[in-house]
């Protein structure tokens, strides 16, 4: 061999060694700046999750992050409280990855708000308003249960496991504890689905534990099929929102929704919702029948403001944690009382020996489209329907003032 190829293939190796060390030490260094995120997302988040777990959605990732205020740092001495964890890219550019949030019924604020907090639909596609904008929940769909809803309930993008704290449990330990996992991005894969669950059971098993809860949790349920946010019609409507399908096959579709998201019905299930809404040409052919003011806003209707009502109905312990918000306020709602305020109306009753609470949210301009009178009996027919398939009695419904006063 003569001496300049020998000068090349030691130059190359030479090079070659040093492009290996070189990779090594990145090696060495994403490895540190995983274990450094780690311990900071379990730090931020008060010891209840795996920063392992965490760092693993989206794909797995080198490096996260968390802020430095308390508003973005869990604390479980003084709940609610969260923590926000942060992607970090190969340029330093952060981006939401996840969020940890721990409710208590011993709360100041509800576990459970009712009311119009906005609307379920995402009214812009970009700049451009939606040719179809109740056509998906695409903001907040109803949330299906984790096997017989005991355990908690599910979207596609979020977990909340529940525990009730049973007799011998600790002086601290509420009556309820609501623990959510929530995934900061577009397009969660099932898999992280999963893991989302998996973090949000195993954070409540070490709250419940740090904080002397008696539970059991139940086991995560082996399949967590996909939640539809795509509105059926409600004629058709089937689990939690049959009683609408009645409802209209009863009375024909008049100024009523014609649309539905519901939820299977589990009778263990402790909270039990349906979102109903109104097509563009149903609103279109009520609008017909309208004067004046309600007319007009039936054009709002089409695009930035659409019609819509939920029911939801809280059992046992998640009744007792049920409110709303009236300037700003924080407003609990008391079992075994009935009454409507701002496009809100609640009934209740006595199921299986613990009390229940059944809501119904109107969407603003909405009440008035469909008059006191028909939003009275819709929820009578509700409250009806639930309390009947549940065996619950000592019913108390809203009064008929309560429904004129909208």
């Amino acid at each position: 061999m003569g001496a300049g190829w020998r000068r090349l293939w030691q130059t190359t190796a030479v090079g070659g060694i040093g492009l290996s060390l070189y990779a090594g030490l990145l090696t060495v260094d994403d490895v540190r700046d995983r274990a450094s995120s780690e311990r900071d997302i379990a730090a931020a988040c008060d010891r209840l999750v795996s920063g392992a777990q965490v760092m693993d959605l989206q794909g797995g990732m080198v490096r996260a992050e968390s802020v430095d205020y308390d508003e973005y740092r869990l604390d479980v001495r003084h709940l609610p409280s969260a923590c926000t964890i942060y992607k970090v890219g190969d340029s330093s550019k952060t981006t939401d990855l996840f969020r940890l949030i721990v409710e208590s019924s011993d709360d100041s604020e509800p576990v459970n708000i009712t009311g119009d907090r906005g609307s379920p639909f995402v009214t812009f596609d970009g700049y451009d308003e939606k040719d179809d904008v109740t056509a998906v929940a695409d903001r907040e769909p109803e949330a299906w249960p984790l096997g017989d809803g005991t355990l908690g309930s599910y979207t596609n993008f979020r977990t909340m496991i529940r525990a009730e704290c049973g007799p011998a449990s600790g002086k601290a330990a509420p009556k309820l504890l609501n623990v959510t996992a929530v995934a900061r991005y577009p397009a969660v894969s099932a898999g992280d689905r999963r893991r989302l669950a998996r973090i949000a059971r195993s954070a409540t098993q070490q709250l419940t534990r740090r904080i002397g809860c008696r539970t059991q949790l139940p086991a995560l349920p082996d399949r967590m099929a996909a939640v539809p946010s795509k509105l059926r019609t409600a004629a058709s409507a089937t689990g939690s929102c049959r009683w609408a399908s009645e409802l209209v096959k009863e009375r024909g579709q008049g100024r009523l929704p014609d649309r539905a998201l519901m939820i299977p019905a589990r009778e263990a299930n402790p909270v039990e919702g349906c979102l109903l809404a109104v097509s563009p040409h149903q609103v279109r052919r009520i609008a017909g029948g309208l004067e004046g003011d309600l007319h007009d806003y039936a054009e709002g209707a089409l695009t930035h403001s659409p019609w819509w009502l939920r029911t939801v109905s809280y059992f046992g312990a998640e009744a007792e944690s049920v409110g709303y918000v009236h300037a700003g306020d924080d407003v609990k709602l008391k079992p075994e009382t009935a009454g409507g305020t701002e496009g809100i109306w609640w009934a209740s009753s006595i199921c299986n020996g613990k009390p229940a609470l059944h809501t119904l949210t109107a969407a603003h301009v909405y009440d008035d489209v469909l008059g006191h009178k028909a939003l009275s009996s819709l929820f009578r027919t509700y409250i009806d329907d639930i309390t009947t398939r549940r065996g619950c009695t000592h019913v108390t419904y809203p009064t008929t003032q309560d429904f004129r006063a909208l």
